[in-house]
């Protein structure tokens, strides 16, 4: 049935992807079906269908934040990396949901146009920087998206401004409800291409001095408690290079968890169970996961 509906629709379509090559952790089996809509009405129309049908999806960009079960994905695995049309409209940066954010930076860079420096480096899409209000160094999305053209549970495409969004804290309008962010138009100030680049460079360099990149992971582990750091509290408690399995708390960055080689989905949940509850007795200060789980 999906096979026939995507031959017909234009959309390529994969069986048994191993999940441990879409995700920054490097980790998770296979999903079953993952179909690679390129526009944004390729995925009304799939949008429509699954609907329709009663199938499960699960919608995955570039998988710099999910942690996917070691027993993979059984339902229709959605990926929006063929949604990658990129280009500026005089002071405006339009990017597919699928485009990597380095890419929006760069380029916003080659362009002339400031503001989008501190994407260079976070390893996620647009769609998922937008779904999580992706942020960095005191810069996050919601300053610089102008408006999303997204896809309901429906089918319908919509076009929404940045201000009608909810953004918020690692939160969006697409955090509460079903939606599927397809692209978004990032407003940009004339600059220096030069200053732009220095910028870059340095934020670079901040982020490999501070961060543990020679390691798989999925960026921070945990949200931002109110008034309080997370990697200070898990390197306060003690918790620093602790590890189970191959699923090891960063010794550089301790709200970083770490693949250090063979880590499964159950190492890294259960890490994450001991670093909250560590931290919960010592602190009182409950962590809340800034990984999302993509369960079987």
């Amino acid at each position: 049935m999906i096979t026939e509906f995507c031959a017909k629709a234009g959309i390529r379509l994969e069986k048994d992807l191993p999940l441990s090559e879409h995700t920054t952790f490097r980790i998770g089996g296979s999903a079953d079906v993952a179909l690679f809509p390129q526009t944004t009405e390729q995925m009304a129309d799939l949008i429509r269908f699954l609907h329709q049908n009663k199938l499960r999806y699960f919608v995955l960009g570039r998988g710099s934040d999910i942690l996917a079960d070691d027993e993979g994905y059984r339902g229709i695995l959605i990926l929006t990396r063929d949604m990658n049309q990129l280009r500026r409209e005089e002071n405006r940066i339009f990017a597919g949901a699928g485009c990597s954010m380095t890419s929006v930076s760069n380029l916003a860079r080659k362009e002339g146009l400031a503001g989008l420096e501190f994407l260079h480096g976070i390893p996620g899409s647009v769609g998922g920087g937008v779904f999580m209000n992706a942020g960095a160094y005191g810069s996050e999305i919601a300053t610089y998206v102008e408006s999303v053209e997204w896809v309901g549970p429906d089918g319908e495409i919509h076009q929404t401004s940045g201000s009608g969004l909810e953004f918020a804290y690692r939160h969006s309008y697409f955090t509460d409800h079903d939606g599927i962010v397809c692209s978004a138009v990032f407003s940009c100030e004339p600059g220096d291409p030069a200053e732009i680049g220095a910028t870059i460079s340095d934020l670079d360099s901040r982020r490999r001095e501070k961060q543990p990149l020679e390691y798989p992971s999925a960026g921070s582990a945990f949200k931002r408690p109110v008034g309080h750091f997370a990697g200070k509290l898990i390197e306060d408690a003690g918790l620093k290079g602790y590890s189970i399995g191959g699923a090891c708390v960063s010794e550089k960055h301790a709200g970083f968890i770490v693949n250090k080689g063979g880590a499964t989905a159950s190492d890294v949940k259960r890490l994450m169970d001991h670093v909250t509850k560590t931290v919960w007795d010592q602190s009182g200060v409950l962590l809340e996961p800034e990984i999302r789980f993509l369960e079987q």
